[in-house]
């Protein structure tokens, strides 16, 4: 079974910065494609950023040049180190795994991240 548990959340004024960190039971060899995506109230779960196995990454227009997305084989984390937070990125924040073989999309429970303006 596999698990992600996020953190990292939080309460922050616009400008400040978070980094949220996802732990993956399993090693992150296995996923074709790891990420982060959000959802804010009453909007529909939107992607933030994707990494594959090969490292190439894929970012939201609305994240990109203030967002990271990294990840460390040894422990088994991915992370995302967000900057110049605005109150437009209040959401909670979910760690996501993907693959093709077997197809298979797990998820984490959320972090809450709240930007004060």
């Amino acid at each position: 079974q596999v698990q992600l548990v996020e953190s990292g959340g939080g309460l922050v004024q616009a400008g400040g910065s978070l980094r949220l960190s996802c732990v993956v039971s399993t090693t992150i060899f296995r996923f074709n494609t790891m990420g982060w995506y959000r959802q804010a109230p009453g909007k529909q779960r939107e992607l933030v950023a994707t990494m594959t196995t090969t490292g190439s990454t894929n970012y939201a227009d609305s994240v990109k040049g203030r967002f990271a997305i990294s990840r460390e084989y040894a422990p088994n984390r991915l992370y995302l180190q967000m900057n110049s937070l605005k109150p437009d990125d209040t959401a909670v924040y979910y760690c996501n795994a993907q693959n093709t073989r077997p197809a298979a999309n797990y998820w984490g429970q959320g972090t809450q991240v709240t930007v004060s303006s």
